[in-house]
């Protein structure tokens, strides 16, 4: 049917008009046209059926050329015939089903209940696996049970040890450790570098592995590394005039802009309720993982407006410990990897 609101089937625009009665005329006369159709001066039919040509065989061998009818689809000129499909193909996709039904019975396939079925070959993906573990398990467990036995300090010095604890410290970080730190263990906001040389908690290879072990602010481990900034603000230990200007003096302690008045206003703010942890001078102290406030290194990010929250809220970040859900050999493994990725003292 002839839109309207377009310009090529519109019978409003002259140019269609012409095709449009031709169109009609033929519709009327459809039946006649059909019944007694236009023949040439030979007596053929002017239009006949589309077709093309292929070669074939006979049963006895011979090649004879056939015709092809069409299937009545044209895109753009090019006609589709009726081609058969090559033999090849069809002998391909009936074994690709044979293959199919094949597999079906002799693996696990069809999904039940509680299971899949397990096939006549009783294949079981699972059991290969915990095979394969026990296997690998059995291999490392001589260079396993010599790393726990071997003094941290002495990991590095031992070839066969550090090779392992290369290797095997690499797998274990990349599988536990990199969706906080980085696949790179560069960290992230809120997430320590590991590359750097700046360590809450100490950065030799005994800390570390403490670190690791018993994680930080843990509440399932008793020896947790534990500390808490107080939130000053939440609590109402400061008021927001107070938290503004101590803000201030942390910015002016990190060598960043600030406002003077304020920095000033705040120094006594901050005597009387920060220097217990981060010092006079701002530099922190490892051992109870209060950050230097006067380095470049900013775990959560030095702006005005994140020194704010991070006064008035309180940060209390955690690390799982991983006594108990990895092996000791696997914790001294990635705390050696960790400490020579450079940032270990």
């Amino acid at each position: 049917m002839a839109d309207k609101k377009d310009e090529h089937t519109s019978p409003e625009n002259p140019d269609n008009r012409i095709e449009l009665e031709r169109m009609a005329a033929d519709e009327e006369n459809k039946a006649q046209i059909l019944a007694h159709p236009p023949e040439g001066p030979e007596g053929e039919p002017l239009h006949k059926p589309v077709v093309g040509t292929r070669v074939v065989r006979d049963s006895k061998g011979v090649r004879r050329v056939v015709e092809v009818p069409s299937t009545g689809h044209s895109w753009d000129g090019i006609e589709e015939y009726d081609n058969p499909l090559p033999r090849w193909w069809l002998w391909t996709f009936y074994a690709t089903i044979v293959w199919a039904v094949g597999y079906m019975f002799l693996y696990p396939a069809i999904p039940l209940v509680s299971q899949a079925t397990q096939g006549l070959l009783g294949t079981n993906n699972r059991a290969e696996v915990a095979s394969d573990i026990r296997r690998f398990a059995e291999a490392n467990a001589g260079v396993q049970a010599k790393l726990v036995d071997t003094p941290l300090e002495q990991i590095a010095d031992d070839p066969e040890l550090a090779n392992y604890t290369a290797n095997a410290g690499a797998a274990i970080f990349r599988t536990w450790c990199a969706q906080c730190h980085g696949s790179g263990a560069g960290g992230a906001s809120g997430y320590p570098s590991l590359l750097d040389n700046d360590w809450l908690w100490g950065g030799t290879l005994e800390d570390i592995h403490t670190t690791v072990q018993h994680g930080i602010r843990d509440p399932k481990d008793g020896d947790t590394r534990y500390s808490e900034m107080p939130r000053f603000g939440t609590d109402g230990l400061l008021d927001n005039t107070q938290i503004r200007q101590v803000v201030h003096h942390v910015l002016e302690l990190g060598g960043k802009p600030h406002d003077a008045a304020l920095a000033e206003a705040g120094t006594d703010v901050y005597v009387d309720n920060c220097t217990a942890c981060h010092g006079e001078n701002g530099k922190g102290d490892r051992e109870q993982g209060a950050p230097d406030l006067t380095d470049a290194v900013w775990l959560y990010g030095s702006d005005p407006a994140t020194l704010t929250r991070i006064v008035h809220d309180g940060p209390f970040g955690v690390m799982p410990a991983w006594a108990g859900r990895l092996s000791e050999a696997d914790i001294r493994a990635v705390a050696s990897y960790v400490h020579g990725l450079g940032g270990g003292e």
